[in-house]
């Protein structure tokens, strides 16, 4: 069941600083919709900061003009994917907020071409979103251009698609890289962080334990894929699929085969696999 407090268009406080506007794009990917998250010290009378606008759906952009109109200050946006930035181009026309991202590669497949940053983040910049102290936080691994925010005051970290409420994050190469991800994963162990806003469905409590079960949960992954490997010798990844995602809804299996090819350039890279004429196998 959907919870109440992600209603599409409502707005929901979340703590101190913190709010939420959930777009009108609920699926299978997005769950109740995309979380647009609102930063400010008075959301109804000061100055605004979104993060993830969400995707470009008149009723979503018209909701969040009435709620904010100008005084929407600036945009931030943990990446690029059509479900998250699109929204920014009309705000920004509309209102003058600068947008703050980062431009994804070349050739990073399903982004939104119309980005484009007026500041470019970095990773570890402080941001005063007028009193409000954010850490922007690099995390590649779902895309390149992949950035957590950080409430530093309320400890919440806005997660993006790093890390997802009620399913696990599909990692697609090239943009998407699986030894990136955990890796980024890892890194987020070293921040006082209190709750996750993932950029669909609930806030959740207990990051350090969220966050070691999904380096977990990836690992164990893995070392399945080695294990059908080794014991079905060369196959392709249409092959390997049902077999190393068993346990998932066979509905699923052509995004899990992008996880599946995400893990399997990871055992590459690392001299544990290698690639034949479309095949994967174990290296000797």
């Amino acid at each position: 069941m959907v919870s109440t407090a992600l209603t599409h268009g409502e707005y929901h406080q979340l703590s101190e600083h913190l709010g939420r506007v959930v777009a009108p794009n609920p699926g299978p990917m997005t769950g109740a919709g995309t979380n647009t998250y609102v930063i400010a010290k008075d959301w109804q009378r000061g100055p605004v900061t979104l993060v993830d606008p969400g995707p470009a759906i008149a009723e979503h952009i018209d909701r969040l003009l009435d709620l904010f109109g100008n005084r929407l200050v600036r945009i931030l946006v943990t990446h690029t994917h059509s479900d998250h930035s699109p929204a920014a181009a009309r705000l920004v026309a509309e209102t003058g907020a600068t947008l703050i991202g980062a431009t994804p590669a070349a050739d990073a497949a399903y982004q939104d071409e119309l980005f484009k940053a007026d500041q470019e983040l970095r990773d570890h910049e402080r941001l005063d979103c007028d009193g409000v102290s954010v850490r922007a936080i690099h995390t590649p691994g779902h895309v390149n251009n992949h950035f957590c925010f950080l409430l530093e005051k309320d400890r919440i970290l806005l997660t993006g698609d790093h890390l997802m409420n009620g399913s696990t994050v599909v990692i697609i190469p090239p943009a998407g890289v699986m030894k990136d991800y955990i890796e980024s994963l890892r890194k987020l162990l070293d921040y006082d962080i209190h709750q996750l806003g993932p950029g669909h469905g609930e806030l959740m409590d207990d990051p350090k334990a969220i966050v070691d079960w999904t380096i977990q949960h990836r690992l164990q992954r893995e070392e399945k894929v080695i294990a059908k490997l080794g014991g079905m010798g060369p196959a392709s990844l249409e092959e390997l699929t049902p077999a190393v995602y068993d346990d998932v809804d066979s509905a699923l299996h052509f995004m899990a085969s992008m996880s599946l090819w995400a893990h399997l350039i990871k055992l590459e890279t690392e001299g544990r696999a290698r690639q034949n004429n479309e095949h994967w196998q174990l290296t000797p």
